[in-house]
């Protein structure tokens, strides 16, 4: 991609950062979206984080070791929709994975609470990452989030999707998300990556606002 201009500007640790005139604004945006977000939000997350309690007792969030730009690993922060004990019983469950490549996907995942098929299916589940925005870990658009352990099997061409902020929607959000393939979605990531531009993110976000409406696709 093209880099008309080159800002350079300390972050909060005092490092040297430089930015083209794209990242700079989709930092900006990144900025005032997650805090209108987090705003506006504000009473869902109260009423999804009372259900949750209500159901079984546990955790209201669940934050998971992800990897973000340039392989940095932080953690990503979600409304917990799965059984306290998910993880262990994940292995119980890898010989019914339904999606291709190092990804676990499946569609009627013993493991979700009743609570959590609602907040999945419509994404509020995804809500606490607004934090991990504003934190700068993350942005509203990029190729979403990986594990450490899906990383280590990307084929050497998948790695350029690490080359920009991971992010709460992308192409794959849009396009059907678990009807896609893993290596269909790898490639809509490294075109995101190739293609992004600010009038590329604002149409992705537009067509995000159909998937909080209640996606056939999400699980």
């Amino acid at each position: 991609m093209e880099e008309f201009l080159v800002i350079d500007k300390v972050d909060e640790k005092g490092i040297k950062v430089t930015m083209n005139l794209y990242e700079y604004f989709k930092r900006i945006g990144d900025i005032v979206l997650s805090i209108i977000g987090i705003i506006v939000t504000l009473p869902i997350t109260l009423i999804v984080a009372v259900l949750i309690k209500i159901e079984d007792g546990g955790s209201v969030f669940f934050s998971q070791t992800r990897v973000g730009k340039h392989g940095a690993e932080f953690k990503m922060y979600k409304f917990r929709s799965m059984r306290p004990d998910a993880e262990k019983i994940k292995k119980e469950l890898m010989n019914q994975n339904e999606m291709s490549g190092p990804m676990f996907k499946m569609k009627n995942d013993p493991r979700i609470t009743k609570i959590g098929h609602f907040i999945r299916k419509t994404s509020i589940d995804e809500l606490p990452q607004l934090l991990n925005i504003l934190k700068g870990e993350m942005s509203i658009v990029g190729p979403r989030p990986s594990l450490p352990h899906e990383v280590e099997e990307f084929e050497p061409w998948m790695l350029e999707r690490l080359e920009v902020k991971p992010g709460l929607t992308c192409f794959w959000q849009v396009q059907g998300r678990n009807t896609i393939d893993f290596e269909d979605w790898m490639k809509l990531d490294v075109k995101y990556v190739r293609e992004r531009n600010l009038l590329l993110d604002i149409k992705l976000i537009f067509k995000t606002f159909k998937v909080f409406l209640g996606d056939e696709n999400a699980s």
